[in-house]
């Protein structure tokens, strides 16, 4: 899990097959508490398991610690991602900007967050000091050892911003960035009595016109929100900053989440040990030698391979290295062969364990066993309709010179990759039929795939496992800050009011149920193309899923129209970043395939389309 350059237009996002970007020396202790805490919350997490369910004799003061380490893990990796510029951006307008006006903008973005840590860390602080009176019920500890995660962390992160800032930056672009900021921040203090009389006007002031400035200017999405919520709140309102801080706590720390880290490191380990290839390898043994074979074995992997890693980079990278030589050697044009992969991975993000799935069932209160049974079904929709026009595509394709590879061959490949091959499956039932939470199933699939890697698949060194640890530490923390902040401003929205005159002007739609959803579809991909999924859920999730609840549509079937339609506008050019990331790892330009990825695109609107309209494809597994 690394970061990808900034060449092309994308998210500094981790990618974890390309090389990694280290981080200061100085950082080493703070990455070896994160590996620690990492490591302790899947021991507390599979002892928690074998207690229960093994022995019947659950232990209760493992949710309390679980949950103080995984705050102190998200904070730690926050600022570990600062520092290996890690958390995930918009580059699309940096990339048009001259190299000098970027790198005084890059700066002006740092300066922000800087603005951003400080004026918060008070309120920390505060926070921290008003939980110390509160006594955990189980562990009996105050509460504000873990609610002090989030002080220090902001801190750590403050000084890191710092230490960026004299090191990459020239200091008349620090001058210049820090008294424009000064200045910015004097005229609203200023003209703050004319603000509050504005009312609902200052939501598209502060937190769309703002955050979308924000985010034009490459500052991580995270504090993006973090910024316009802030600024919002204190000119505004007389609100406290440390409900601001509070509302944060609260988005990042749902036992639910404990999950996402467990199912990056699943993901790492995928990689690492070879297990995707193994899949990959057993699915062309049985349909590369037909016409279109490899796309549809292109298809079939990354569906599975989905159902280890949870992760879209993750899956690419390891689809795509394994297939595009030999679709290359079939005559498959490059454009086209992204175009499929950027689709595919798309596709499969409902299959389970998605870290989509799981962060929607957390912010919207939606069945997580539910939203796995049917992403499965989804997926399996949105499969055909690809596999469709893949073979429509592939029906010129020379398989001149291909042999149907012998019984022997196919079995042995089936029996290297069986042990792979059980993972999607077990993680997917074990959830769906109730047997055990997301959590639990996502730590038996780590200690699963790390002995049945290490016994089967070469193994992974000690070196290398603390890389993991540390790099899910740091992709774990990035995406929970976006969570806590985005959770911040739905919680601003909510209070003015907004959400509720919204509720109301899209209950009046015409055309019932559906013209909400078809609503619902624009807006989902819009903000698919910009913000990617998750902040997209955790800010219009809690008022979109009360109106379609009202307009009678079950909230799985809404859940599986908003995912597919955001990952559809993830791959949508020329802003979907998930089409440049689908680039990078297949190196080929953007430019080359802009045109090709088109009528995939289609093939995926056409499936959304039948999927919002027939609401038994979503339910009928249920």
């Amino acid at each position: 899990m690394t970061v990808l350059t900034e060449d092309v237009p994308e998210y500094s996002v981790l990618a974890e097959t390309l090389d990694v970007r280290r981080g200061s020396p100085l950082m080493r202790p703070v990455e070896a508490i994160a590996a620690v805490l990492l490591m302790a919350i899947i021991t507390m997490l599979l002892a928690s398991v074998f207690f229960r369910y093994g022995l019947s004799r659950p232990i209760v003061w493992i949710d309390e610690a679980a949950s103080t380490a995984f705050l102190w893990l998200v904070m730690l990796g926050a600022a570990i991602a600062i520092d290996r510029s890690e958390h995930l951006r918009l580059t699309v307008g940096l990339n048009l900007l001259p190299p000098r006006a970027r790198r005084f903008i890059e700066t002006f973005g740092m300066m922000a967050v800087l603005g951003f840590l400080v004026a918060l860390l008070p309120a920390a602080y505060a926070y921290a000091l008003g939980e110390m009176d509160i006594t955990t019920s189980a562990l009996d500890i105050p509460a504000g050892y873990r609610a002090s995660a989030i002080a220090c962390g902001m801190l750590l992160m403050a000084l890191l911003a710092v230490a960026d800032l004299i090191r990459s930056s020239r200091r008349v672009d620090v001058v210049a960035s820090a008294l424009i900021v000064a200045a910015l921040l004097g005229t609203l203090w200023f003209l703050s009595p004319t603000l509050e009389e504005l009312g609902n006007v200052n939501i598209f002031i502060f937190l769309v016109f703002g955050g979308m400035i924000c985010l034009a200017m490459g500052i991580p999405i995270a504090f993006c929100f973090g910024i316009a919520t802030l600024l919002f709140l204190n000119f505004t309102t007389s609100m406290p900053l440390e409900v601001l801080i509070g509302r944060m706590d609260e988005g990042m720390s749902s036992l639910i989440l404990l999950s996402v880290p467990v199912f990056v490191l699943l993901g790492c380990i995928l990689d690492a040990t070879g297990m995707g290839k193994a899949i990959v390898d057993f699915l062309a043994s049985m349909l590369g030698h037909v016409k279109a074979g490899m796309s549809y074995v292109l298809l079939g992997s990354l569906f599975l391979v989905s159902g280890i890693s949870g992760s879209k980079v993750s899956d690419m990278a390891t689809v795509a290295p394994a297939l595009f030589p030999e679709m290359k050697r079939r005559g498959h044009k490059p454009k086209e062969m992204i175009a499929l992969l950027a689709t595919g991975a798309a596709m499969a993000d409902t299959v389970p364990p998605s870290i989509v799935l799981i962060v929607l069932g957390s912010v919207a209160g939606v069945s997580i066993a539910g939203l796995f049974t049917s992403g499965f079904a989804i997926a399996m929709v949105l499969l055909l309709a690809l596999a469709i026009l893949a073979r429509i595509k592939g029906r010129h394709e020379n398989v001149d010179g291909v042999t149907r590879p012998s019984m022997k061959r196919v079995g042995t490949a089936a029996l290297v990759a069986a042990p792979a091959l059980v993972l999607p499956f077990l993680i997917r039932s074990a959830v769906a039929s109730g047997a055990a939470t997301a959590t639990e199933v996502s730590t038996i699939a780590v200690v699963y795939a790390f002995i049945i890697g290490a016994i089967l698949y070469g193994g992974i060194s000690a070196r290398r496992c603390y890389k993991m640890l540390v790099e899910t530490a740091a992709m774990s923390g990035a995406i929970l800050l976006i969570l806590g902040t985005a959770a911040a401003m739905a919680w601003a929205l909510t209070q003015t009011g907004f959400a509720f005159e919204l509720s109301e002007m899209l209950r009046a739609l015409p055309g019932g149920w559906f013209t909400f959803m078809l609503v619902s579809i624009a807006v989902f991909m819009l903000l698919g193309c910009v913000l990617e999924g998750l902040p997209a859920i955790v800010l219009l999730a809690p008022i979109m899923f009360p109106i379609a609840r009202a307009a009678g549509i079950h909230d799985i079937h809404y859940a599986m129209v908003i995912v597919t339609a955001m990952n559809i506008g993830l791959m949508a050019p020329p802003i979907g970043v998930g089409f440049y990331i689908a680039c990078k790892i297949g190196n080929v330009s953007p430019d080359e395939a802009m045109g090709a990825i088109w009528p995939y695109i289609g093939a995926m609107f056409a499936g959304l389309l039948l999927i919002a309209a027939v609401p038994y494809f979503s339910l009928a597994l249920l």
